[in-house]
């Protein structure tokens, strides 16, 4: 045995661990100035407002004093629905809770309700939604009906280096990208953490975004809140295609294992016994 064959020892050995720096989150990287502990960072200036778009659902409630007038306004049954979901929807799956009691909008943008017809609400903020709505209602009666228009809370999809992936649903109206991950199962050790994508559906259109978790800029982008329809997908390391050590005793595992097998096919390429 030689130098060479220890230099390559270390070399798989190096080769099959992974660095902190890729796995941490919240870093203060080299190339940004440092944000120290206690300091404030504000929200970047975006508008964090969900507008809805085409084939999204919203559950449009009504309330009155008088309940003849609000069974009038909503689909056979589908209040006495919403009343037996309430206390199933963590067994949704991912899925919209509103699919059976809720309005779709359809391709032009609008929800067909009963008495009122269609009205166009695509483009909207789910607030000024609900004003139309309400301000369609208020035209067609006398008596005063109160509103309620919401969308069934943040749906989004997590593909690649994911604990769990698939479809998700965070039961809340606003949730940043690590509620997102955390709902998801954390990301997996191998994931390209500096490297997230975000595909992010705006009207008329798709975008992709790319951030990196490990920074703690993150805190202040665009980009820290999720929004509905949202895609994250997370790419693996290349390490991933010789093998990976998650921590040291995998590592010295896979170390072993490599210099075994170089032994034996250098043992029989110089013809050992």
């Amino acid at each position: 045995m030689n130098k060479g064959f220890y230099l390559l020892l270390l070399l798989l050995l190096a080769s099959s661990c992974i660095s902190n720096r890729r796995i941490t989150y919240f870093q203060n990287l080299p190339d940004n100035e440092p944000i120290g502990l206690e300091e404030f960072i504000p929200y970047a200036e975006v508008e964090y407002e969900y507008i809805l778009q085409p084939f999204d659902i919203v559950d449009i409630d009504f309330a009155t004093s008088d309940e003849e007038l609000t069974k009038a306004f909503e689909f056979q049954g589908s209040r006495s629905m919403r009343g037996g979901m309430a206390g199933g929807r963590g067994g949704m799956g991912g899925g919209d809770i509103f699919y059976f009691t809720g309005y779709t909008i359809d391709k032009d943008g609008f929800v067909e309700i009963p008495k009122l017809g269609k009205i166009e609400i695509a483009g909207m903020s789910e607030e000024s939604a609900r004003l139309k709505v309400q301000q369609e209602i208020n035209e067609f009666f006398q008596e005063e009906v109160f509103v309620r228009l919401r969308t069934g809370g943040i749906r989004y999809t997590t593909l690649g280096e994911f604990s769990s992936v698939g479809t998700q649903l965070i039961m809340r109206n606003r949730a940043t990208i690590f509620d997102a991950l955390a709902n998801a199962g954390e990301a997996n050790i191998l994931a390209k953490k500096n490297q997230l994508f975000i595909i992010r559906q705006y009207d008329g259109g798709t975008k992709i975004h790319q951030i990196n978790l490990n920074d703690r800029r993150l805190l202040a982008s665009p980009y820290y809140f999720i929004q509905p329809n949202d895609i994250l997908y997370l790419e693996p390391m290349r390490i991933r295609q010789v093998g990976t050590g998650d921590n040291l005793v995998q590592s010295l595992q896979l170390g072993a294992t490599l210099v075994t097998m170089f032994i034996f096919f250098y043992g029989l390429t110089q013809g050992w016994n």
